[in-house]
C-alpha cells in the first residue's frame, strides 16, 4: 500500500471522516486514559506521527505535552490547523518525519500504521526508533489479529497484527516492549495498543544503517 493510495483514499474522504471521528468524543474511555497516562511522564518534544484531523495531538497539548501532529495528507494539517490554533501541525510523512536524529522523547502512533504492508511497516518502524532518543516511548495502536493479513478497511486496505509480531517487528527496530493492552468491543474490530521504550543501541544495530 503506497502512501500516494493512503493519502490521496483520506484526502476524497478528509472532510467526512474529520466529522465522523475527528474528535475526543469519538474516541473510547480506555483509549483516552491510556494515553493520558502515558503521557503524563513525558518531558520534551513528541510527536503525534499520523496525527489526521488532530483530536489526538490536541488531547496532548491540553495535557501539558510538548505535541507536534505530522500527517501527509494536507487537508487533515489544513483542519487541523484550524479547528486547532494553538497546536502545532505540519504535512509530512512516516517514513520521514525530517527532525533530527534522537529528538524526540516520544511517538504517538495510533491507528496511522495500519494501511502499511509488513515491509512498509518495518522501515516506518526504524524511522520512529531513529527519532526517538534511547530511553524515550512509542505508543503504537491497531487492529489485533490472529495473523498479519489485509482487510477492505472503510478508507482504503488496511492490515491485521497479532500482538506477537508486532511485538517482533518493533524489537527488530531497536524497541523493548513494555505494556500490552487488547480490547474487543461488541460489533467492533479487536484493537491493541503497546507501549515500547527505545532501547541505547545504535542506529546502525538496528538496522538503519
Amino acid at each position: 500500500m503506497t502512501g500516494n493510495v493512503v493519502r490521496e483514499a483520506y484526502a476524497d474522504r478528509a472532510e467526512e471522516y474529520t466529522a465522523l471521528l475527528g474528535s475526543m468524543a469519538n474516541t473510547h474511555e480506555s483509549d483516552q486514559r491510556l494515553v493520558a497516562q502515558w503521557a503524563s511522564d513525558l518531558r520534551g518534544p513528541v510527536i503525534d506521527a499520523g496525527c489526521g484531523p488532530g483530536h489526538w495531538t490536541d488531547f496532548l497539548r491540553k495535557l501539558g505535552v510538548e505535541a507536534e501532529g505530522v500527517d501527509q495528507v494536507q487537508e487533515f494539517i489544513g483542519r487541523a490547523k484550524a479547528r486547532f490554533p494553538a497546536v502545532s501541525f505540519r504535512i509530512g510523512s512516516l517514513g520521514d518525519l525530517d527532525v533530527p536524529d534522537g529528538y524526540a522523547v516520544a511517538v504517538l502512533a495510533w491507528y496511522s500504521v495500519i494501511h502499511l504492508a509488513p515491509d512498509e511497516l518495518t522501515s516506518v518502524l526504524r524511522e520512529f526508533a531513529r527519532c526517538i532518543a534511547p530511553g524515550g516511548s512509542l505508543l503504537v495502536g491497531f487492529f489485533e489479529g490472529d495473523a498479519v493479513v489485509p482487510f477492505p478497511h472503510a478508507v482504503t486496505t488496511a492490515y491485521f497484527w497479532p500482538v506477537g509480531e508486532m511485538s517482533a517487528q518493533l524489537k527488530t527496530a531497536g524497541f523493548k516492549v513494555h505494556e500490552v493492552h487488547t480490547r474487543t468491543d461488541p460489533g467492533k474490530r479487536p484493537h491493541a495498543a503497546i507501549i515500547a521504550h527505545r532501547t541505547d543501541m545504535s542506529i546502525a544495530s538496528a538496522g538503519l544503517d
